[in-house]
């Protein structure tokens, strides 16, 4: 016969590793989700306005989340977060969206994939800075070697500029990073559904009457989009933009931020096989070994040492 004693542990580590596999299943999915963004935003912005597909978005993806709020009687935000907010607001909301859909005019969704790799060692570097870190010089020099990757790929792809779009997408990682960074830390707080949440209802009486007046400007052009163009952008606000947070930051409270998170380092070929798929996108040589290179970093550059100070 078990002692009383001895009969919890089995029970203890089983349940742990079911939170494990769940929490790595659900990050799964919810990066699936977010490396579908480049390739419906191409679709999205095929007819309609950049612009109206980045902002239309925030305000379709807000509109949601009031919904959600009032379901769950969510209390207010206390006012020590409404600067982190509007972090996440200013970066995941408005400035990444807005940036990215006026470069995927011009570049295809595959291109894209390898710049916004270096999103989550950007997001790393941000949260040292913010978080009064001391990072390795291990780290520091992935950083620089991961940005030394993406700058010479893109130079690669324009011919030795940097295109409109390739800026447009280098801006779009930076306010992306500080999004995320601030956004992560909040959520120990608030939780992660309720941060994108209230950013989204922070950021959508700014951007309401936008969104008004572009339907108002560009009537007749959004009567006429397509089918295709609505699918990229329903994807984009609902998907992109609500949705897939929730699988993502369940994940990580589930599976821990540090071991869900690495599950990220695959969005960019996710990214690529969507382009493929959707967009008809060919998968080039260069491309993906470029990938597999800033993933490589990105990955050896969240492993490096970063002391608190």
């Amino acid at each position: 016969m078990p002692t009383p004693a001895a009969v919890p542990r089995p029970l203890a580590t089983t349940t742990r590793l079911s939170d494990d596999a769940a929490g790595m299943l659900l990050g799964l999915i919810g990066v699936a989700m977010f490396s579908l963004t480049l390739p419906f935003t191409r679709m999205a912005v095929a007819d309609l306005d950049p612009a109206f597909v980045a902002l239309g978005r925030a305000v379709a993806a807000a509109c949601c989340a009031a919904l959600w709020l009032g379901w769950k009687r969510a209390p207010w935000p206390p006012r020590s977060a409404l600067l982190p907010l509007a972090c996440v607001a200013g970066g995941c909301i408005i400035g990444f969206p807005w940036l990215s859909s006026i470069a995927m005019r011009t570049v295809p969704a595959s291109h894209g994939a390898v710049l916004v790799g270096m999103l989550p060692l950007a997001t790393a570097v941000w949260a040292a800075l913010r978080g009064g870190e001391r990072p390795s010089a291990g780290f520091w020099c992935m950083a620089m070697l991961g940005t030394a990757l993406v700058a010479g790929f893109a130079l690669h792809g324009s011919g030795g500029s940097l295109r409109p779009a390739d800026l447009a997408l280098l801006g779009a990682v930076l306010l992306g990073s500080i999004g995320y960074a601030e956004g992560g830390k909040l959520a120990q707080r608030l939780g992660g559904p309720q941060t994108i949440c209230w950013a989204l209802l922070l950021a959508a009486p700014l951007l309401t009457p936008a969104v008004a007046w572009l339907v108002w400007h560009d009537a007749a052009r959004i009567a006429t989009a397509g089918a295709r163009a609505w699918t990229g952008f329903a994807y984009v606000s609902l998907i992109s933009m609500f949705i897939a947070f929730f699988f993502w930051y369940r994940g990580m409270a589930l599976g821990g931020v540090a071991r869900v998170g690495q599950v990220q380092l695959v969005q960019p070929f996710l990214t690529m096989l969507g382009a493929a798929l959707f967009l008809g996108e060919a998968l080039e040589w260069q491309t993906l070994l470029f990938a597999l290179a800033v993933i490589v970093v990105v990955g050896a550059g969240r492993k490096m040492q970063v002391k608190r100070r």
